[in-house]
């Protein structure tokens, strides 16, 4: 099974399993991770699916569009590679690349 490197908000490193076309959210949801809170089940409404992508799974990704742009304004932990993970389909370059779940605001 491939692998996502998996960082938790405390800073312990995991490896997860995933399944391409999944979200990124649902993957790190069913992994079993209790720090990533998607109130919203998914649907962008919210920002607490909030990760850091590593620079090289960032650059793989297409962009965040103005909904998903205009919800990571709102954090005070945004990053440059802030995301809402539930706008990320997982696909096989995933394997092996780091993701950080954000802090809770």
């Amino acid at each position: 099974m491939q692998t996502i490197k998996l960082t938790n908000s405390q800073g312990e490193e995991t490896d997860i399993g995933f399944t391409p076309g999944d979200t990124l959210m649902q993957t790190i949801v069913n992994s079993g991770a209790s720090d990533l809170l998607a109130l919203c089940g998914g649907v962008c409404s919210c920002a607490t699916c909030h990760v850091y992508l590593d620079e090289e799974l960032a650059g793989l990704v297409a962009p965040a569009d103005e909904e998903e742009n205009d919800l990571l304004e709102l954090s005070e932990h945004r990053q440059q590679h802030s995301r809402l993970s539930c706008q990320i389909r997982v696909t096989e370059d995933f394997a092996g690349k780091k993701v950080t779940i954000a802090q809770s605001e």
